[in-house]
This record gives structure tokens, sequence and C-alpha cells, in this order.
């Protein structure tokens, strides 16, 4: 069987995205359309389906580096921020975007709460994640 450790990142999360739309607990919030993902953008996204983009990138980080909280995976979601002709520095996503996908995700029954280490992908989301996995497996050994 083939887990989602064995399949490119980019081409499982580009795939988890379309099966994200479908599920029902996953819907952007009215906000989103005007928040950005952190300190460092100036803009919100343009692409439309962002939300679904972003939950999908952080079902498979949870599954992979789990139990992961919050506070890391701001960091992870972070970047460089530019202060003109300061030094640049790191500064952290936006919490409550991450916050908001990861309740989402454990309404779904995806993502579950691992006491205060943080959030682990639950059975039912390392299935969901690990079935994707072998699809594109197959896809690209047909290739």
């Amino acid at each position: 069987m083939t887990t989602a450790h064995e399949v490119p990142g980019d081409r499982l999360v580009e795939e988890t995205a379309e099966e994200v739309k479908e599920l029902d607990a996953v819907e952007p919030p009215e906000w989103a359309r005007f928040a950005k993902t952190g300190r460092n953008r100036e803009l919100p996204p343009e692409e439309d389906d962002w939300w679904y983009v972003r939950t999908a990138s952080l079902l498979r980080k949870v599954y992979i580096e789990g139990p992961i909280g919050v506070s890391r995976l701001k960091k992870a979601y972070g970047g460089k921020d530019r202060k003109g002709v300061e030094r640049a520095h790191h500064e952290e996503g936006s919490g409550s975007v991450i916050r908001t996908a990861l309740q989402q995700l454990e309404e779904e029954g995806l993502v579950e709460q691992k006491g205060s280490d943080g959030r682990v992908a639950s059975s039912g989301g390392q299935k969901f994640l690990d079935g994707i996995a072998s699809d594109i497996a197959d896809e690209i050994l047909a290739e």
C-alpha cells in the first residue's frame, strides 16, 4: 500500500485539494476573500480555490509531521518579510487561517487533537490521504 510519504508532495496536495472541495465541512469563511495568509503578504491570495489548497496542504503536513500545533504550523507557513532599509526577517503565517482550516478538518473527521501535543491525522484522515497517494502512484507507474 502506498502512503502519502512515498509520492511527490505537490502532486498530492493538488489532488487532495480537488477531493477536499467535495467535503461538506470544508468551506472558506466569509472573511477568507479579504484575509492575507501572513504578515509578510501585502495582498490576499489571487486564486479562487486557495482555501482548499491550504486545507489540503495542512492535512498533509499534519499527517507527515503530527502531532503538530498551530504555533509550528504558523512558523512553517510564514515567510521572509522585507522591512525596507532594515534587514529582512521571518514572519509567521496567519494563525486564524490555520486554526479555522484545522477545525473544519476536525469536523470532517480527518484530523483529531492529541491532548496538548497538537493535532494528528485520524485513521480516517490517513486512509483518505493514502487512497489519493495510491491513485497518484498508479498514475506515475502507468506513465
